[in-house]
This record gives structure tokens, sequence and C-alpha cells, in this order.
């Protein structure tokens, strides 16, 4: 049974219906029940359901996973994929900008961590959490020169390098409940609307060594293999699927 917050989105879509596949009830945590409804509406069973969260709200994350629990008896799996930001200027982020970055980035991880460890201590679990590729390196920012608008914020990319240090210390902390920790790193995966600006992508594969963007079904074997007994030897790891982007 697996939690994935934002389980709607571009990527969490993907993780979704990639743990759905491989056996497991998923709910997925989110605020919108119109965009989960819209996202899964192909769903035919219900292996996929919905639960009312705000990973901005340590009261509505306390709230959501109580409901769940309930419902299943246990919690054995958390993906911690939702996200919120705002601010792009390097140079003229405000403090309530960088503030707000950061806590939808790295803040609200560790709430989600928090209130999950008291479920996981009696029966051990598995604990992922989304990074990202200006987690482990900076921009490129040639590759923004004809597409600033895309110009990733340097609160985003200091939230995200904060959550791989986050899920190492977990890791350490919770070992002895064989709880694991591990992070999910994805490289360039715009989505849909960015796709739409052919020059940005063109950029982007070509910085890329495997020559192309990412796609959400890419990310799907590595949640799956995080989440399962298959990884039962592995914590406090960062797993890359950027197609080769921190290679260079």
């Amino acid at each position: 049974m697996a939690l994935v917050t934002g389980g709607y989105g571009h990527l969490g879509t993907a993780i979704s219906e990639g743990l759905a596949e491989a056996g497991a009830k998923v709910y997925v945590l989110g605020r919108s029940k119109e965009k989960f409804t819209e996202a899964f509406q192909n769903q035919a069973d219900e292996a996929i359901q919905f639960q009312e969260c705000d990973i901005a709200d340590t009261q509505s994350i306390k709230n959501a996973f109580a409901a769940v629990e309930q419902k299943e008896g246990k919690l054995d799996v958390l993906v911690n994929n939702a996200f919120y930001s705002k601010g792009q200027n390097p140079e003229a982020l405000t403090d309530e900008e960088w503030a707000f970055g950061i806590d939808g980035n790295l803040n609200s991880v560790y709430r989600c961590i928090r209130e999950a460890v008291p479920y996981f201590k009696s029966s051990g679990g598995s604990i992922i959490n989304v990074s990202s590729m200006y987690g482990m390196v900076s921009p490129d920012f040639s590759i923004y020169d004809e597409s600033p608008a895309f110009l990733n914020p340097p609160h985003y990319g200091a939230a995200k390098a904060g959550v791989l240090q986050l899920t190492k210390y977990f890791a350490c902390y919770l070992g002895k409940n064989n709880i694991r920790v591990n992070a999910v790193t994805p490289g360039p995966f715009p989505s849909q609307t960015v796709q739409q600006n052919e020059v940005f992508i063109e950029q982007l594969k070509r910085k890329n060594p495997l020559g192309r963007i990412g796609k959400p079904e890419d990310l799907k074997g590595a949640f799956v293999y995080l989440a399962s007994d298959a990884s039962a030897f592995m914590t406090g790891q960062n797993m890359v699927i950027d197609g080769g982007w921190t290679a260079w």
C-alpha cells in the first residue's frame, strides 16, 4: 500500500500508475479531486484512489495518513513527490518567494516524513523522496539564453539538494526501525506545456547524452524497485534517472 503526494501531476501520474501496475494499492494525496479524476479517468479498477491532503499543512497531512491507515490497516510506502514554489528571477526573488519555495520543496518533505514515521515503526517501510538534477548540479545557463522564462530558480535547486541530505539523514536515523529512505532524481522531464517550446526542447536534447528528454514512464521502474523488497538492502541512496545529464 503506497501513498504518493502530488500523484496526479506530470510525473506523479506515471509514478502512481507504475506502482499500481506492480500490484500496489495506491492512494494519491493531493488537494484537487478534479485533477485526480482527470489524470486517472481511464483507470478501470480501484487500485488508485484519492485522499485529500495539503502538504503545506501539518494537520492536513496527519488527517490524510490517519484516514488511509484506518482504511488499510498500515502504511507501507510513502513517495514525497508534491511540491509548490513561486518566483523565478535569480536576482530578484523576494524573501517571501524564497521562503515559499523552500517550504514547498523541502520543508513539506520533512513534514510528511515526520508524520509517517509512527506508522512505519511497527513494521518497517519505504520512503522515497523526489529530488532533481538541479539538486546535484547547477543549470547550464546557456540553454536558457533563448528561453529565459524556463530558467530554473535558485531556491528550487537549493531545496532539492536539501532533500538529498534529508534522505541520507533519515536513512541513518530510521534504519534501526527497518525503514528505508531513498531518493529518485529525475533529469529533464519538461511538462507538456513546456514541450510546446520546440527551441527549448531541442536545447535540452542536445545537452543530454541520450539525446532526448525524459518521458514520465521512464521513472516507473525506479519507484517500483525502491518500493519493493527488491531493494531491501538499499537505503540512503539516490537513483538518478536523467539520461546522463549529470554525467557530464
